[in-house]
This record gives structure tokens, sequence and C-alpha cells, in this order.
């Protein structure tokens, strides 16, 4: 089934898009199951096959792991079916987010006990530091991309929207990828939701379970950094999202990180928890709370910049991050090095020895 609906909203385009069109570019569209890259497939399907394109189209999707819905694969699937296209599924090779995060927690720990970094750091990712889509989503799909069309300019279609965000308001419809060899597309840049939703339903399509069946307003992980309250709260009440919301919660107590900064997953459906993990979540926000305030102690020319460390710390500076480090690695059970004046000495003067290494190098 492949005809166009009728009174559609028109997609957004550019010159260098439609010029990549009309020579046979390869255009191959991001779906994660979500409603907007679903109507961006439907929506840019349509208007390769009214201007004729005769490259190659494919759907592909970056598969997170245990944080993805049941559903999600399912209704990429079924896109691929209705387009009669190819669905490519990439997969990092290091595991999913879960595996992520809790890889990057325990290089938190190494790199904390072994004074390479002055300051704990959080196991989630942030809206201002996505690493789950840089390194789980953008990363793999492009190899994948740049593999598949060697030497070829393709076209890479996303599902964003202006709406959804000022800073997606700002960005452009089309612009060059870093490389030179793709074009990132935004053909429904200025697509409503309400547009969205009736362009999937006008396909015969079904959105994604989670917007009909658990009333979601947004659809990616099961529990995203990024949600509101409201759709966290829904999605704790899947019943395919208990072992997973345990799992986060149980990193939180470990790190003494909340999933959003300051909201706490364990918050959203205690519920969900024995007695026994509500106990540990009450002990984890205890020491979390005493982290941030002996860690406030570290002066600010003390903190980590890029190319640290950049100078030696004087004796009084020594003495606080002694202090400092002695106390946190007590609090979270951290078998750490370098915890008097005179170790630290010595460990700064060997990692600034080995920055002007790399620098000669």
């Amino acid at each position: 089934m492949d005809c166009t609906i009728q009174n559609s909203p028109a997609i957004a385009t550019t010159p260098d898009i439609e010029a990549l069109i009309g020579a046979g570019a390869p255009v191959a569209i991001g779906v994660s199951g979500g409603k907007d890259s679903q109507a961006a497939a439907l929506a840019t399907f349509d208007h390769l096959n009214e201007v004729g394109h005769r490259g190659p189209r494919v759907l592909i999707h970056s598969d997170l792991g245990s944080v993805e819905w049941n559903d999600s694969l399912p209704t990429c699937e079924r896109l691929a079916a209705h387009r009669g296209c190819e669905l490519i599924i990439v997969r990092r090779k290091a595991g999913g987010m879960v595996e992520r995060w809790e890889s990057r927690w325990d290089s938190s720990v190494r790199r904390y006990a072994n004074l390479e970094t002055v300051t704990l750091v959080l196991p989630w990712s942030t809206p201002s530091m996505r690493f789950c889509t840089s390194e789980l989503k953008t990363h793999v799909i492009g190899a994948e991309l740049r593999r598949r069309y060697k030497g070829q300019t393709y076209i890479n279609v996303t599902g964003v929207r202006r709406e959804e965000s000022v800073a997606r308001a700002k960005g452009s419809i089309a612009a060059l990828e870093a490389g030179g060899h793709a074009y990132s597309w935004r053909p429904i840049s200025n697509w409503t939701t309400a547009e969205v939703f009736a362009r999937i339903e006008a396909s015969g399509l079904a959105a994604h379970e989670a917007y009909t069946r658990f009333a979601l307003s947004r659809v990616s992980c099961r529990f995203c950094i990024m949600s509101s309250m409201a759709d966290l709260t829904a999605a704790a009440g899947a019943a395919e999202s208990h072992d997973l919301y345990r799992h986060l919660v149980d990193l939180e107590i470990r790190s003494t990180f909340g999933f959003q900064g300051s909201r706490w997953l364990a918050d959203v459906a205690p519920h969900l928890l024995s007695d026994a993990m509500r106990t540990d979540v009450d002990c984890a926000k205890q020491k979390a709370r005493a982290r941030i305030e002996i860690e406030r102690r570290i002066t600010k020319p003390m903190l980590y910049v890029k190319g640290w460390p950049t100078r030696m710390l004087t004796d009084d500076e020594a003495s606080i991050l002694a202090d400092v480090r002695s106390e946190i690695s007590s609090l979270l059970d951290i078998e750490s090095q370098f915890t008097d004046v005179h170790s630290i000495h010595g460990r700064y003067a060997q990692l600034m020895m080995a920055n002007e290494a790399r620098q000669a190098a």
C-alpha cells in the first residue's frame, strides 16, 4: 500500500534536498516507533513517490535495549511492511542504554578512586549532555549508513518538529552533516502534533500503544531523562516497565544521583519497591545531600576543566581535596587512593607530566 493521502500538510524541503532526490540519492528514515518518526516516514515516502525518486529507500531503527517499549520495534516493522521497504536495525556493540548508564557509573567510581576527576560524575544522561542520543542513535545509525552508502551522498530523515521545543524551533529544515556525505532532513518541521496523529490515522496504521494504551505524551525510552512527571508515572503504571523501574532505582541508590537531578525515579512509584528498597532510597537521599555539601568545599579554581590538571594545587587546596575525598569515599564505600596532601601533590605532578607528554606527542 503506497498511496498518497489527500489534504496532508505540506512537507518542508530545500533546493539541495530536491536536487539529491532528483539525482536518485539514497534516503534513510530514522524510526523509533514514536509518532513523529512514523509520520515523517509516511510523508517522506509520499513526497518521494510524487517527484519520481528512483533511488534506494530504507527505514533504520536503533535498538536501545531494555529501555525500549515492547511495541517500539513492532511499530517500526509494521511501518516497513506498510511501505514495502527494508527496515535496518542497529545496536550499540557495547550494549543498550541501561548498560551505558551502568558503565558510566562504574567508570565514574574508578576515575574518582584514581583521582582522574575532582568530583563524582552522575550515571545518567541529562538534557545538556544527551549521550543517549549521540552515542546510541546518531553514532550507530551514521556508521551503518556510511558503510552501506560508502562514497555516496545520502539523505538522513528525522521526525524533528519545531513545535517540540525552543531549541528545535530554531533548527534548519536541512543541513549538511559533518564529513559532507549526508544531509539531515526534517520534512515535518512545521507540523503540529494533531497533524502528526492525523497522518498516522489516515494511513490505516496504529500509533505506538504507549500513546493509545498508556496515555504517554511522547514515546522514547520507557523511562526518559526528558520525560514529564505525568509520563514517568504512566510508564511506571505499565506492567512491562516494572523490572526496569526497579533496576533504575537500584542505580539511583548505588550512585546517590536522582534520575532527573532533584527528581528521583524512586518517588514516581514507590509502591513498586520492596520495604528494603524504600529504606535504601531514604538512605541514598541522605547520602546525596551529604555528598553535595561535602563537595561544595571544593573551590571553583579546583574543579575539573578541559586539560585538567592545568596547575599544581596549593597546600590549602590539597588539604581541602584530601578531606573531601576521604569523606566522599567513606560515604559511598569507594576504595580511593590519594587522600592526603602529600599523595595528592604527587598525583597532580604525575598527571601534569602525562598531559605534557601527550601535548608533545
